[in-house]
């Protein structure tokens, strides 16, 4: 973990504008679902059935919600075809391609932290 020493704190004005904007973020992609479901989608257009695949455990009706507020907030993009049964294809944005190094820090953060754990169990053992 990167410590940076020497760097003078914030002051209270700074503090409220960071603590609003990480309020607006998380308001935006709150839930489990939102963050797997851009990263699922930046990797390659699904369908929906593609897309329930991948994320195992999450139901139709929750990812009908959550790709309607994703679309909503433009995020992803959703494509009708005309064809017999209709398709429909989502897809990732550009908007939710600035998520890119959001997603590289919480994953390594993720993986660190997996570690962490790792050893504090085989500490307890």
């Amino acid at each position: 973990m990167k410590v940076i020493k020497n760097e003078p704190l914030p002051n209270k004005v700074e503090c409220a504008n960071s603590l609003k904007n990480v309020l607006d973020a998380l308001y935006v992609l709150n839930g489990k679902w939102k963050l797997p479901l851009i990263l699922s989608l930046v990797q390659s257009s699904k369908r929906f059935n593609e897309i329930q695949h991948e994320l195992s455990g999450i139901s139709a009706k929750v990812l009908a919600k959550e790709l309607k507020d994703l679309e909503l907030n433009d995020f992803i993009t959703r494509k009708v075809y005309p064809t017999t049964p209709v398709t429909i294809v989502y897809e990732a944005t550009g908007y939710s391609r600035t998520l890119k190094n959001v997603l590289g820090e919480l994953s390594a953060w993720g993986e660190q932290h997996r570690e962490k754990i790792k050893q504090s169990m085989r500490r307890q053992s």
